[in-house]
């Protein structure tokens, strides 16, 4: 459980580790000096099964501020994110940047060279469930490891970069935890707003009551380091659009945390969500959606059919409550027990 004493405890040691000036900053075998940019892996290595690679840009400011982490792929078919950290490392010039950014281009690269949806096909595991990892377990468990002592927990903020997997149409939105601590909070609000998405999901529960931390942001908020996820793009696109939407959701995050030299663009059109829900399907099988991503349904309303692999109907999949479909399954297959659809409240602040 996140409590507010770990969390003070934690800010008091960020805002000290603020005021030292770092000449050097090391990420696995990476060491940058100030006002350098360099890009190179960090070395998974051989366990219980193969190796990889997770390729890292360290950009290093000539000047003091916080380090911030953005990670992407850490589901491999989503890929306007990655897209966006290159454009990013191709733009960012640290001689004018404050503080350190670490991009990870790519965490789950077996998902990615395998085009896997959730899972990696080397364990069959959701990287995204692993936290804080391993270094003696299977290869999602060690990326896992990796990911929490290498850059998460040398940040001070965190940016874990989705988009819709491969099955999934989804109308962007950033999940903002919430967790009863008014200044943290702050801190996480006002990077969720910076990022610039439309749609934010208050997410007011910890994902877990004890335990493994499971989420990449979970694991950066029980270290005291305010974190957001966010989603853009769908159904393994990776338009220019979506890229677009990750890349300028970055830049103005840099420009809110005061790391480059320009004013904020103010997102004024915000919904708020609540109380999300994902449904899951009862049984493997074919489901055929019948909303789309951004609808808004009633309570009861169709959002897909479960048939058999004959066409014969399993059942119907409605709305538990009324309010807005954030993704909803658009290919195919399901196996029982994953997503089908997600629906948010829309909260009246």
């Amino acid at each position: 459980m996140i409590t507010a004493n770990r969390i003070f405890l934690f800010l008091s040691l960020n805002a000290a580790a603020l005021c030292v000036s770092a000449t050097n900053f090391t990420v696995g075998e990476i060491t940058v000096s100030r006002g350098e940019q360099i890009s190179g892996f960090i070395m998974v290595p051989k366990g219980i099964d193969k190796g990889s690679t997770i390729p890292v840009t360290v950009a290093h400011g000539v000047n003091d501020g916080p380090v911030l982490a953005l990670i992407a792929g850490i589901h491999g078919y989503e890929y306007p994110p990655i897209t966006a950290l290159q454009a990013v490392r191709a733009q960012i010039d640290p001689a004018a940047l404050s503080g350190t950014i670490i991009m990870v281009h790519i965490a789950n690269m077996p998902s990615f060279l395998g085009r896997t949806i959730y899972y990696s096909p080397v364990d069959g595991k959701n990287l995204n469930r692993m936290y804080p990892g391993d270094p003696k377990g299977s290869i999602s468990q060690r990326i896992a490891h990796l990911l929490t002592t290498e850059v998460i927990d040398q940040a001070d903020y965190l940016i874990d970069l989705h988009g819709g997997d491969g099955n999934e149409a989804l109308r962007p939105y950033v999940y903002m935890p919430v967790t009863g601590n008014a200044a943290f909070d702050a801190k996480i609000e006002g990077l969720a707003v910076a990022f610039g998405l439309d749609h934010i999901v208050m997410d007011t529960a910890p994902q877990h009551a004890s335990g493994p931390s499971l989420f990449t942001d979970q694991t950066a908020l029980e270290r005291g380091i305010p974190a957001i996820t966010t989603e853009t793009g769908q159904t393994g696109s990776n338009d220019p659009h979506w890229v677009g939407l990750a890349e300028q959701g970055v830049w103005n995050v840099l420009r809110h945390l005061d790391m480059i030299t320009e004013d904020e663009v103010v997102n004024t059109g915000i919904t708020w969500l609540s109380d999300y829900q994902v449904i899951k399907s009862p049984q493997s099988g074919i489901f055929r959606a019948v909303t789309k991503d951004g609808y808004v349904v009633t309570e009861g309303a169709v959002l897909g059919v479960l048939v058999d692999f004959f066409g014969n109907e399993l059942t119907t999949i409605r709305a538990p409550f009324s309010g807005v479909v954030n993704y909803v399954i658009s290919t195919p297959p399901v196996n029982e027990g994953e997503p089908v659809a997600m629906i948010s409240k829309i909260a009246h602040r």
